[in-house]
């Protein structure tokens, strides 16, 4: 499948600390130039679904709404962080054939209509598409974190691919507030030490799907897991990706949020 040129990329971004991105944050500048630069490295998607880590049900649920409002879920920041506006279009006919494609895998889903656009979207695409002119729809976690769940959810969903829809996992390989807002801001030895672990699963091309999905599936194993993520909801977008594409990802940010080393990944 990877042989495919007519499959659309799949991304793993880091979307940052709330609204910062947007506000001219010094600590997510790196983050900024790279979720800029993504226009150039891909072809224009017809449509975008996010699989966000702000977002989870009991079952995998979809935006089906064609005007999705704004979820402004974040709190504690100036006046502007609440007037950010991405008027991006939903895609109800897009938000159908992934209800289909889950149901057709046996995974139980839900077409929900009234839900909008929380900021694992709308940060990262206003700094990717500014013109929010492609159409967007999100796909919840499942609440019960399964690691096994999400990457069954991605796999069902690879031969939308093939319809020119661009998947983006919108997480954090980071992800513990505490480290990031009192943590040392230098060298973190285990901060390093999972980044490498993950970067490694991830673009290993001797590993085959079937192994990296197990290392991932056990991720809980690995050096410094549970100082990294305290909770695994931001990692579990990444878990959705690996399960689109049987080959190896591509490492496209290896930089730093807040002070701490963070990833971002292609499938191609």
């Amino acid at each position: 499948m990877g042989d495919d040129a007519n499959l659309c990329p799949v991304l793993f971004i880091p979307h940052g600390g709330g609204p910062l991105p947007l506000l001219g944050d010094a600590g997510h500048q790196q983050l900024v130039d790279f979720l800029q630069s993504i226009p150039a490295r891909i072809r224009t998607p017809a449509a975008i679904c996010v699989i966000s880590a702000h977002w989870e049900e009991s079952i995998a649920t979809i935006t089906g709404n064609a005007l999705p409002s704004l979820i402004y879920d974040y709190y504690g920041f100036p006046d502007r962080a609440y007037a950010i506006q991405y008027p991006a279009p939903g895609s109800p006919n897009l938000a159908r054939k992934i209800f289909a494609a889950l149901q057709q895998s046996g995974i139980p889903a839900h077409l929900g209509e009234q839900r909008g656009y929380d900021h694992g979207l709308f940060v990262p695409l206003k700094l990717m598409f500014q013109d929010a002119g492609i159409p967007c729809m999100q796909l919840s976690l499942l609440s019960n974190l399964d690691p096994a769940a999400h990457i069954a959810i991605g796999k069902a969903l690879r031969p939308l691919r093939r319809d020119n829809v661009l998947f983006i996992g919108s997480g954090f390989s980071f992800h513990n507030m505490k480290a990031f807002f009192t943590g040392n801001h230098g060298m973190d030895e285990q901060n390093n030490a999972f980044q490498e672990w993950l970067i490694d699963i991830c673009t290993n091309p001797k590993l085959s799907f079937a192994d990296r999905s197990s290392l991932l599936i056990a991720w809980e194993r690995a050096p410094a897991a549970h100082y990294c993520h305290p909770r695994e909801e931001h990692l579990l977008p990444l878990h959705v990706c690996v399960g689109l594409s049987n080959e190896a990802a591509e490492l496209v940010f290896d930089g730093e949020v807040l002070g701490k080393k963070a990833c971002g990944l292609i499938w191609r």
